[in-house]
């Protein structure tokens, strides 16, 4: 229902903006009042994670809204589809893994319950800015290269296309095995064991690297179209800062203080690229 009310004022404020503003402008405004909306409700539930599946799903209505106002619409070239289709596959696919993993109003991420308890009189803040706000922020980054190539009308499906379909959808399967992996290695885990196998035993964190990926599979889509806007590489950059500054080292320290042998398993394992085991 939260999300019902968010999508529905939003597409209502989206209907008397486009007439008045840029299609990019239109979409990230109404992103950032969606979010207000969600981070609302979240407040009065008192749970933050109540955000989790935005941003995964958010980026397929705003395509959508992109491809219904570019200028060559009814018509849609091969590339137009080709992005539209591995968007939607990875954000459904991810709202799913959400959904599966969800334990309802009465849990709440980790991360968030140690920002609420370490800093209770800003949590406030960093909720809104930190945890809701700027996860926005950076997708809405990511998508806005999907902007240019989708409202693009030149014609040619080329190389930079192939790499990009390769990139990000690459990157899909990635995430799809790390998250089945893990999901299976939880079932018969043992006390302070964590995963160290499959696609875990080349990354630390096989997930968030194909999450990059597939954001700089889709810059790729731009370069293809010709589109001469190349400063939307800050779309991929800010999302590769995100994992590797934030997301990443709280991961890390978390593990670090749970499992006695996750050192050992650190010195040896790449943190982000895939790579070959370090001796010991």
């Amino acid at each position: 229902m939260s999300y019902l009310l968010a999508i529905g004022v939003a597409i209502g404020i989206g209907f008397v903006l486009h007439p008045l503003l840029h299609p990019l402008l239109t979409a990230f405004i109404v992103d950032v009042i969606a979010t207000v909306i969600i981070f609302s409700i979240s407040v009065f539930f008192k749970n933050t994670s109540l955000y989790d599946p935005y941003w995964s799903f958010i980026p397929i209505p705003i395509i959508l809204y992109w491809l219904i106002t570019a200028e060559n619409f009814p018509t849609i070239t091969i590339r137009q589809i080709v992005i539209i289709t591995l968007v939607a596959i990875w954000g459904l696919r991810l709202t799913f893994n959400w959904i599966r993993g969800w334990r309802g109003l009465n849990h709440e991420d980790w991360r968030y319950t140690k920002f609420r308890e370490e800093k209770p009189s800003l949590f406030w803040f960093i909720n809104f800015t930190g945890l809701q706000m700027m996860p926005t922020l950076v997708v809405f980054l990511g998508c806005i290269p999907i902007y240019y190539s989708i409202t693009s009308i030149s014609p040619t499906f080329g190389v930079f296309d192939i790499i990009g379909i390769i990139i990000a959808l690459g990157a899909t399967i990635l995430e799809t095995v790390a998250d089945e992996q893990l999901r299976n290695f939880i079932k018969t885990k043992q006390k302070d064991e964590f995963m160290t196998k499959g696609v875990w035993s080349v990354t630390r964190h096989p997930n968030y690297f194909g999450e990059v990926s597939f954001w700089w599979g889709m810059f790729f889509f731009v370069i293809a179209s010709g589109v001469s806007t190349l400063w939307v590489i800050v779309g991929p950059i800010c999302m590769t800062i995100l994992f590797l500054t934030i997301s990443i080292p709280l991961m890390e320290n978390r593990l670090m203080k749970k499992y006695p042998g996750y050192s050992d398993y650190k010195s040896r394992i790449s943190s982000f690229i895939p790579w070959f085991k370090k001796r010991n």
